[in-house]
């Protein structure tokens, strides 16, 4: 085991849209030492190999977050290879979108918070003694504006959501005593392969505006600046910030506002 001389990040759900360009941003810009984990390894070892013909070091390591057995493995080869983990990023993740009574229980109920949140708990709890250890380290989890107001067909999506909420918010209290810095993501509507794997089908063809919309690369510089200069919160992109403060602040105009410009047109007519 060699202790690496900068820090190291392991990303998972590296594999395509937030966490590649974060890996590319991290281990090409910034010169980070990175562990890059998801199931499909030949894009893994694509992109490990661009990194390191730019001169970045890159370790790919086939992941899936829903198996202990992977997790532990990934941790092992992580320190194996650079003897320490400064930063994991809880990226890994997917939503499935439809009313829920049409939602199938294993495919799209309980894959899905097995991923979302036990995925981030369980990578979590893997690497914390390391950081424990270290007296140092920083956790960012991945969430969602779903994760602050929660709108039909994402019922187990918000609810995932919600939980990473509940965890990162404890956790932060619980390590902050030996430097672990613990941040939560809530972007909103991120243009990347997500929205093809939702089964989202909308009559009023209602999504997030252009405007709002951000790209993978926005959230990639959004992780880069957290791990810079670490924070608690991060909601993105700003106006995000007005929709979850009018949600708290007056929740019945939001759920009338909801029902009567999406769940009536959508469930109701024909």
């Amino acid at each position: 085991m060699t202790l690496s001389e900068k820090p190291v990040v392991i990303i998972t759900g590296a594999s395509s849209g937030i966490g590649e360009a974060t890996a590319r941003l991290l281990g090409v810009t910034h010169g980070y030492c990175l562990v890059l984990a998801a199931r499909r390894m030949e894009r893994l070892q694509a992109l490990a190999d661009e990194i390191e013909a730019a001169g970045g070091q890159a370790l790919p390591v086939a992941t899936d977050v829903t198996h202990l057995d992977d997790i532990q493995h990934l941790v092992e080869v992580a320190l194996a290879r650079f003897g320490r983990i400064d930063v994991l990023f809880n990226n890994a993740g997917f939503g499935r979108m439809k009313w829920l009574e049409e939602l199938e229980p294993v495919k799209d109920i309980d894959l899905q918070l097995k991923v979302n949140i036990f995925g981030v708990i369980q990578m979590t709890r893997a690497v914390l003694p390391y950081m424990i250890q270290q007296r140092s380290g920083h956790i960012i989890n991945m969430a969602s504006v779903a994760g602050l107001v929660a709108t039909p067909t994402y019922t187990i999506y918000a609810a995932s959501k919600f939980a990473v909420r509940g965890f990162t918010e404890a956790l932060r209290r619980e390590v902050g005593i030996w430097n672990i810095h613990v941040t939560g993501i809530f972007p909103g509507g991120v243009a990347t392969e997500f929205i093809a794997h939702t089964g989202v089908k909308r009559k009023t063809g209602l999504s997030t505006p252009k405007l709002l919309k951000l790209t993978a690369e926005d959230l990639a510089q959004a992780v880069y600046k957290i791990i810079q200069r670490p924070r608690r919160t991060v909601i993105l992109p700003w106006p995000m910030k007005v929709t979850y403060w009018l949600n708290t602040l007056f929740p019945g105009l939001v759920d009338w506002s909801i029902e009567h410009r999406f769940t009536i047109p959508e469930r109701l007519n024909k």
